[in-house]
């Protein structure tokens, strides 16, 4: 359903590592999608045969073309086709084909008018580019979910108390927040001075010491965000060097699935391999057995409901969540009252 989603703006298709051991079929917006290398980048096709709608993900792929496992039509990355074996090419013989870029450890695609793919538009994740190999951490959660559900999951971080008690949890509660625009993003903050260290924070300030603890997320349509969190010793002034960046982008598959991506990157002690190792893990248990149950335990409940039909009980922490849905839902009929 074209008007369910924004289409305009670049989503995160996979990390480019996925596509290291050949082609890669997934589903964006509802649309299945055939992603492959060839000698000048990345191509992305419609996985769909015009001919009989054979999955051109499962016939065959060599220098730059694709040939339909099922009647031996080709077509080149542009989609165009380029053999027929039965007579001459005509013009309904072709497929679509996405605008697509490999940037920041990934590829995007745009889903929208491809006259209007402007590269400048991918958010600017250069913190992962800067970061050594050895402090980031590339985890993918394939989530039966809506991605707005998963965004809002970030954005409202008083979960974190409850969900993440002994990893995430403990500091949010007693935390002064506020939210924010800078420039075309919104963000939300939390801080909380003289508290308990969070477990993923123990190690370095052990109870019964104290830390000064903040967390900021912000946010950039349709569902980029990136996380940056400290822990420092109480009193110790607010660096760069001491912070977590983690980037969290939700890509919807489907109005109930969600691809949901997440790399990890540090400032300190970045060529600590061994801490990558034990960071990955404690991320990878926090969200596949505590936040991706509970997000598909919602979607399970909210089925094919409305979200606002169902009236949801607002509390204060959801402010950043709401802001978020609302500017989305402006965004997309503005894209929609264009067409």
């Amino acid at each position: 359903m074209a008007g369910d989603y924004l289409r305009n703006c670049w989503y995160k298709a996979a990390w480019a590592t996925d596509l290291d051991a050949g082609h890669l079929a997934r589903t964006i917006l509802e649309e299945r999608i055939l992603f492959f290398r060839t000698q000048g980048g990345i191509a992305a096709l419609q996985d769909r045969c015009p001919h009989r709608f054979a999955p051109l993900s499962v016939g065959r792929i060599a220098e730059g073309v694709v040939t339909c496992g099922y009647h031996g039509l080709a077509f080149a990355s542009s989609g165009q086709c380029v053999n027929n074996p039965y007579g001459p090419i005509t013009e309904p013989m072709k497929v679509r084909s996405y605008p697509v870029v490999e940037r920041h450890s990934a590829v995007w695609i745009w889903m929208g008018d491809p006259e209007l793919a402007n590269h400048d538009l991918i958010p600017d994740l250069s913190f992962i580019d800067d970061t050594p190999k050895t402090a980031r951490n590339y985890v993918y959660i394939p989530t039966a979910a809506n991605y707005q559900l998963a965004t809002d999951n970030i954005l409202d971080l008083t979960h974190v108390d409850y969900l993440h008690p002994d990893t995430l949890g403990g500091p949010i509660t007693g935390a002064k927040s506020r939210v924010f625009r800078r420039d075309d993003l919104i963000v939300v903050e939390y801080v909380n001075l003289d508290c308990e260290a969070p477990g993923i924070f123990q190690r370095k300030i052990p109870s019964p010491a104290t830390c000064d603890y903040w967390v900021e997320v912000s946010w950039r349509a349709p569902g980029a965000m990136v996380l940056t969190t400290a822990a420092v010793p109480h009193g110790q002034p607010r660096r760069r060097e001491d912070e977590v960046q983690v980037l969290h982008n939700m890509t919807p598959e489907t109005r109930k699935t969600t691809h949901y991506f997440v790399c990890g990157t540090r400032k300190y002690r970045m060529d600590d391999e061994a801490l990558s190792k034990v960071s990955r893990e404690a991320v990878r248990n926090a969200f596949l057995t505590e936040d991706k149950p509970m997000l598909e335990a919602q979607q399970d409940n909210i089925g094919d409901a409305d979200f606002w039909a169902l009236k949801p009980l607002i509390l204060s922490g959801d402010a950043a969540a709401i802001q978020v849905r609302r500017d989305l839902a402006k965004l997309i009929a503005a894209e929609n009252a264009a067409v």
